[in-house]
């Protein structure tokens, strides 16, 4: 096989395998996850700090407007209650999983460093290739 068409199926591959759904999840991220727990409790005692140490600092003021706003539905009846519930699991894990990114994961414009460095590689092997 031939270098730079090696170079493009690894460039495939790579793109494929970094952009490839992930069947699974991460333990946080079910209902009877430890975050989801905690959000539970906290709403049982109405204290939000229950669910603050699994999100950033920076993200904190997210997470006690959505406490808030939850409380308050929480009130209106228990499909209310059921939604509003929802909505705070799933801002509260949603948060803590970008959370528990490093930056260097995330990248600084959204896309995925594996995906950069993978592609980077490539115009390093197709630059070898052209100069054989």
């Amino acid at each position: 096989m031939s270098s730079p068409r090696f170079a493009s199926l690894l460039l495939a591959a790579s793109i494929a395998l970094a952009l490839a759904p992930r069947s699974a999840l991460a333990h946080c991220d079910g209902l009877d996850g430890p975050v989801v727990k905690a959000a539970e409790r906290a709403l049982e005692v109405n204290d939000v700090n229950l669910v603050l140490v699994w999100v950033q600092p920076q993200d904190e003021a997210e997470i006690r407007a959505a406490f808030q706003h939850a409380v308050a539905v929480r009130k209106l009846g228990p499909e209310a209650r059921a939604l509003a519930d929802t909505h705070l699991f799933e801002t509260l894990v949603r948060v803590h999983r970008a959370g528990e990114l490093p930056a260097a994961v995330r990248g600084g414009d959204g896309e995925p460093a594996a995906l950069r460095r993978g592609l980077r590689r490539l115009g390093r092997l197709q630059s070898a290739a052209r100069a054989e």
